[in-house]
């Protein structure tokens, strides 16, 4: 019995080696729609050439499926990676064994851990790249970690369902589970964030949302809605990457206020557990 476990440990392991290479040798990347590559250009166009190359993951998975930070750290960056899933999380410490200077973090993330965390793993203040992807109450986390730490650049996953000028985020819950469609935050309730915190949006691929320090942005900034209708609405391949938003399409033939109207109906079983409300 022994051998047979140690034998399917050994299988899985190497399973997870061999899925890790066929990734590596992917040319297009290890993100899930164009994430990594547009990181890139902010880093080469907007960070200083000296700039600290430290990025942290929230919801880093296995580190490699998915992954806006993978890249980075293929490149020598330093950070970390956080995954709540003991599961996942075991599969990320395996994929940065490889990454001397890469750290892995089995954890929950909420507002009140992760100022601690950052610090705990000596996180700068100033660090270079955050990705924010907990599908849950990212809103609550962003802002606090902004009130303490002050990323350059920012790649954080929005609820891509529901349109400006809508505010949508759900509430913080510690027993927060993960429901078809009920999770994180609108791009609108992301830009009045960046407005309270000193940031802008650069721009939105799809369902993840770039922002960046202000001072970094500049002067060139379009409105939620701009950035909403560019970088999700009107994508000619929207409906057949995100097919499963079929039953929310609605939304964008209806008023705002009809759009509120409909998302309560929608969400009634999660009733005072989100905001909601119009911009």
């Amino acid at each position: 019995m022994k051998a047979e476990r140690e034998t399917s440990t050994y299988l899985r392991q190497l399973d997870h080696g061999l899925h890790r290479a066929k990734l590596l040798l992917k040319r297009s990347g290890f993100s899930n729609f164009d994430e990594e590559r547009i990181l890139r250009r902010y880093v080469d166009t907007l960070l200083a050439p000296r700039h600290s190359p430290i990025a942290v993951d929230l919801g880093a998975g296995d580190g490699v499926k998915g992954s806006n930070t993978f890249a980075l750290f293929a490149a020598g960056w330093r950070g970390l990676g956080v995954e709540m899933s003991a599961r996942r999380a075991g599969r990320l410490a395996k994929t940065y064994e490889q990454f001397p200077h890469v750290e892995a973090v089995c954890a929950r993330v909420t507002p009140q851990s992760v100022g601690a965390l950052l610090r705990e793993h000596k996180v700068p203040r100033d660090f270079s790249v955050l990705s924010l992807d907990i599908d849950s109450y990212d809103y609550f986390v962003l802002d606090a970690l902004l009130s303490e730490f002050r990323p350059q650049l920012v790649v954080t996953e929005i609820n891509e369902k529901i349109p400006p000028p809508v505010r949508f985020h759900v509430k913080y819950d510690a027993d927060f589970q993960l429901r078809h469609h009920f999770y994180g935050y609108s791009i609108q309730s992301l830009a009045e964030l960046c407005a309270r915190r000193g940031y802008a949006i650069l721009e939105l691929e799809y369902n993840n949302a770039f922002i960046a320090p202000a001072e970094l942005a500049g002067d060139s900034r379009a409105s939620a809605e701009e950035i909403y209708r560019r970088g999700y609405l009107e994508r000619a391949d929207r409906r057949k990457k995100f097919s499963s938003n079929r039953d929310v399409d609605v939304l964008h033939t209806l008023s705002p206020a009809e759009a509120v109207k409909f998302i309560n109906r929608f969400f009634a079983k999660h009733r005072g557990k989100y905001e909601l409300s119009l911009g």
